[in-house]
């Protein structure tokens, strides 16, 4: 007995309880933890998803990677990393013709005529960026259909979030750098949407917690009423560019009015 004693006040003692107890605790977890049913229909959307992944590697490698890399590692020169940003951001750059970048810019111009892939490679593209690593995904379709949007709730998040680059009626302004804030005129909803997610160029990124994605499509339902109906109230829409249109037609013309009135008084007078 006095030799399991010693034993026990061995300073070793508590190393080995406790090795024992983390070793009997992860075996049971292991053991015990529940496994997620396989059924048919989740195989298939997995091997669907390899499949589209294998092809966006190859359609990846035949014109993205010269800048981005084999691997998707980027070009510290040429073309920024491109793990972990999602498909939603392959969606936005290759969707709306900035990639492939047709020439060396300080920013990549929006060249919807030169969009060279369906959406279905798209898709595929978006597929092998998302197998690199996790990040934003394509936007559901029930926050793209503007059925449930509040057209007032977006305006106030646009002014709020949006309107010191891209003008308060959304038609694009000047940034620093030679960069600049585009319109957002006949924009795709998708895009409007996965950009406002992925934060593309100068661009904040506003994730779900920031706005979340009912808010974005009020946003995006306040844009389409700015190019649908801007002017439902009747005059001239000046452009559509906002106070500044607004500014410029009352100093050019307006009070142009009150000094050619002055004068004539003034004639008239003498």
């Amino acid at each position: 007995m006095s030799k399991l004693a010693a034993y026990r006040r061995s300073p070793i003692a508590l190393i080995v309880l406790l090795f024992l107890g983390l070793t009997f605790t992860g075996t049971a977890y292991a053991a015990l933890q529940p496994t997620a049913p396989v059924n048919a229909s989740a195989a298939s959307n997995s091997t669907g998803a390899v499949g589209d992944a294998e092809e966006g590697e190859k359609l990846f490698l035949a014109n993205c990677a010269s800048c981005h890399g084999k691997n998707a590692e980027g070009n510290g020169t040429e073309g920024p990393s491109l793990v972990g940003v999602g498909s939603a951001a392959v969606d936005f750059q290759v969707g709306t013709g900035r990639m492939p970048l047709a020439s060396p810019g300080v920013q990549a111009p929006a060249n919807p005529n030169q969009v060279n892939f369906s959406d279905k490679q798209i898709e595929q593209m978006g597929a092998f960026i998302d197998s690199l690593g996790p990040g934003p995904g394509l936007p559901d379709a029930e926050f793209l259909d503007l059925v449930n949007a509040d057209i007032a709730n977006g305006g106030k998040i646009f002014r709020t979030n949006c309107a010191m680059c891209h003008n308060s009626s959304a038609q694009g302004g000047a940034l620093t750098r030679g960069k600049y804030a585009p319109s957002l005129m006949n924009v795709d909803n998708r895009h409007m949407y996965s950009a406002m997610l992925t934060g593309p160029q100068s661009m904040p990124v506003f994730n779900d917690a920031t706005i979340t994605p009912q808010e974005k499509e009020d946003v995006i339902a306040f844009i389409n009423n700015i190019e649908e109906g801007g002017n439902a109230h009747g005059g001239h829409d000046l452009g559509s560019l906002g106070p500044a249109g607004d500014a410029l037609f009352i100093w050019t013309l307006g009070i142009g009015l009150f000094i050619a009135a002055a004068v004539w008084l003034g004639r008239k007078a003498a």
